[in-house]
């Protein structure tokens, strides 16, 4: 993989430090290879992110973290709390899961899933959580309604994760959206997932399609426009006349599911209800600013609406690199922090007409 391209940090055009209230995080998904060597313990793996310095606020992973999870036991919950406040760290947001389905035919009424997720709710509280985290819409009207309450009372909030293509102007998506702005609830916000903003594909990604032999007029378009909506007809064309080799298949459904090609002024409207954000990457070639566009935009859009919250970073490219997950976080940070800034002045500079 190609050495990370960064703009040098100068007194002119960052801080010394992020905006009051923005805390910059880790997700303990990016050492998902870790946990599933199981040469450590989870809660050890996690502990040491903060005892490595690498991050204090940790995002959990609750079912990878927790043996007991959906139900974690109080016991665990202690452990992995108390190893992390050793190491000088602390939990930010919780990534609860809802399993819709009892069995292969028959789905969990809804209190059942209420009842698979309470257990969550209360580990996020024992564990002094910010909140816990579900995809936007699973949870729908009805829980949400039977969660508010809970939620006020152990002060936590539910964030709705948006990624990909889940835009507010996307009809998979627009109702949860109107749900979640109609109610204007503080215990009730969004984690906005920078993979909505691409500019381009990851390198290493397009090295790997690359090398399975996809066709290189395919390949040209996926490198060189993959923000044009006819890229995205061209991937369903392609996967429809079976035209990926099945070995291909789970890492070919990335660009359908996780990649998003939106702008950031498509977010405009819900920003001012976005608590969190997953700084998500893929790998650390900033080839034309692919990783660094996306972090600058937010950073600026985000200091516009005087945001607050956690920006974690999330690593997803361990699907398919073998790259260290404690140094890729810790140089994806330091690019995320110095590109956050220059946003962040952007929003300040700019005129107030202009925000």
């Amino acid at each position: 993989m190609l050495a990370p391209r960064r703009c040098p940090v100068t007194s002119s055009d960052a801080l010394d430090a992020l905006p009051a209230g923005w805390t910059l995080a880790a997700s303990s998904f990016n050492w998902t290879p870790e946990v599933i060597r199981a040469e450590r313990s989870a809660r050890d793996i996690i502990a040491g992110v903060a005892h490595d310095g690498v991050a204090s606020v940790i995002e959990l992973e609750a079912g990878q973290a927790l043996r007991s999870f959906p139900d974690p036991t109080p016991e665990e919950l202690d452990e992995l709390s108390g190893a992390l406040a050793a190491a000088g760290g602390r939990i930010g947001i919780f990534g609860a899961s809802i399993d819709d389905w009892n069995s292969p035919t028959r789905r969990r009424s809804d209190d059942e899933r209420f009842e698979f997720l309470l257990p969550q709710l209360h580990a996020a509280s024992r564990l002094g959580a910010l909140g816990l985290r579900l995809p936007l819409g699973q949870a729908g009207p009805a829980l949400i309604e039977r969660l508010l309450p809970l939620l006020h009372e152990h002060d936590l909030v539910l964030f709705e994760e948006v990624q990909g293509s889940q835009t507010p102007s996307s009809p998979e998506s627009a109702a949860a959206y109107d749900h979640l702005v109609g109610l204007d609830d503080p215990h009730l916000r969004l984690v906005l997932d920078i993979s909505m903003l691409m500019p381009a594909l990851p390198v290493t990604y397009l090295e790997r399609l690359t090398a399975a032999g996809l066709p290189q007029a395919f390949l040209s378009q996926l490198t060189d426009r993959w923000r044009d909506p006819q890229t995205r007809l061209a991937v369903l064309a392609l996967l429809r006349e079976g035209g990926v080799p099945p070995h291909l298949h789970t890492l070919y459904m990335d660009m359908v599911v996780r990649f998003g090609r939106s702008d950031v002024s498509e977010l405009a409207d819900v920003l001012p209800f976005v608590s969190a954000v997953h700084l998500k990457f893929w790998d650390l070639d900033d080839q034309d600013g692919r990783v660094s566009d996306p972090l600058r935009a937010v950073g600026e859009a985000l200091a516009g609406v005087g945001f607050t919250g956690t920006l974690a970073s999330e690593w997803g490219g361990h699907a398919w690199l073998d790259d260290d997950p404690t140094a890729m976080t810790r140089a994806h940070l330091d690019l995320a922090r110095h590109s956050l800034l220059v946003g962040a002045a952007r929003a300040s500079a700019a005129p107030q007409g202009a925000r």
